[in-house]
């Protein structure tokens, strides 16, 4: 007999299996949770009559008896994500099937403090819930830099002052009432390309982050890498050069001021996305370098993960497909021992609100039933 919070959980589970159409029926929800079909039965009929999933008609398959269709009932509830860096905060509304139903942005300050950051966000969620249809189920967070999720404390972000060991989930849940839960925003953006994007059937692949800074988030079997001290992904601190950074060489900003000539103090243009469209078609020594230096970031990711698929995200997809696939061929003509080892690099098809949109999935993941 399982005690009430496991099976809170195995329902959580159930509800995760169909909302994202690996198990369509109380036959392939048994299969995929490894339960006997009268178990998956009952879960299903609880779910049911909490008004979660709904049970469609029957559907008549090509052989054998017809099977009637699971979904979620996607007016259940709703769930918020938040993402924020340095220059800006992105919200995003999830309906309980998954399906993205509002998004929002707000632009930040140059000198802007933890305090208003929280205040921002607050506003955002209060806005995100205007027309939202049941109850908010959950918020999740991407928060750049070190997070400790066990915790729901930011630990660190360079790029605002002052942000350092923040009770970020106890303030957020103190002012509204649920569950929230924190990782680091690239690590979001890996279930946004999960849940909303080409990720979908990938075990394996690694989201590239230029913006502010530069991270990334792995995904190896299905599970995001978080490391010891939640700190995995950090590349933007290797050494890199004569007394820099990574990021000092490679973040979106940095790249704009290389392509552009500009000092290393020039303050970056307010749309940083439209600024590097404009430089899509440049063909200089300027790009040429920094698709060497890319180069070599993604072969050394490549001979240490061994994954096949890289997504890049930020403002850097305004430099076009092209971008990506001339440093692979870089790659294939400067790095002889990965020739014949498939490597891709994919500009990501998700908008500005990839964070917030795996945010909320980071919350959607994380919902239990009220007991």
């Amino acid at each position: 007999m399982r005690n009430l919070e496991d099976q809170r959980h195995l329902l959580s589970q159930a509800v995760l299996h169909v909302r994202s159409q690996r198990a369509t029926s109380r036959r392939e929800l048994a299969d995929a949770m490894r339960l006997s079909p009268t178990t998956a039965g009952q879960y299903v009929d609880q779910l049911i009559s909490s008004r979660l999933l709904n049970e469609n008609g029957i559907a008549k398959g090509p052989m054998g008896r017809p099977k009637r269709s699971l979904t979620t009932n996607a007016n259940a509830g709703w769930f918020a994500g938040i993402e924020f860096n340095a220059e800006r905060i992105q919200g995003a509304r999830v309906d309980f099937s998954g399906v993205k139903r509002a998004s929002l942005t707000t632009s930040l300050p140059e000198t802007v403090t933890p305090k208003a950051v929280i205040a921002e966000i607050n506003k955002m969620i209060t806005a995100l819930s205007k027309d939202a249809t049941g109850l908010l189920l959950g918020i999740g967070v991407g928060v750049p830099g070190i997070v400790d999720p066990a915790s729901g404390i930011a630990r660190d972000y360079t790029f605002i002052e002052g942000w350092k060991n923040v009770p970020l989930a106890l303030q957020l849940r103190n002012k509204h009432r649920v569950a929230v839960t924190l990782d680091n925003n690239l690590r979001a953006i890996a279930l946004a390309e999960r849940w909303f994007g080409a990720a979908a059937e990938l075990a394996d692949f690694v989201i590239l982050g230029p913006r502010s800074g530069f991270g990334i988030a792995i995904v190896i079997d299905g599970r995001v890498v978080t490391g010891a001290e939640h700190a995995a992904g950090e590349i933007g601190r290797w050494p890199w050069g004569d007394k820099a950074e990574l990021h000092d060489a490679l973040s979106s900003p940095s790249v704009w001021r290389r392509l552009t000539g500009k000092s290393t103090r020039a303050s970056q243009p307010a749309d940083l996305h439209s600024a590097l469209l404009a430089l899509a078609n440049q063909r200089d020594e300027a790009r040429r370098s920094i698709i060497n230096d890319y180069a070599k970031v993604l072969a050394s990711l490549h001979l240490l993960l061994d994954t096949h698929t890289y997504f890049l995200h930020g403002p850097l997809t305004a430099l076009g497909d092209a971008f990506c696939s001339d440093i692979i061929t870089t790659i294939q003509n400067t790095v002889q021992s990965l020739q014949m080892k498939p490597i891709r690099l994919l500009r990501s098809q998700l908008g500005d609100d990839a964070g917030a949109l795996g945010a909320a999935s980071l919350a959607m993941e994380k919902w239990v039933p009220a007991s």
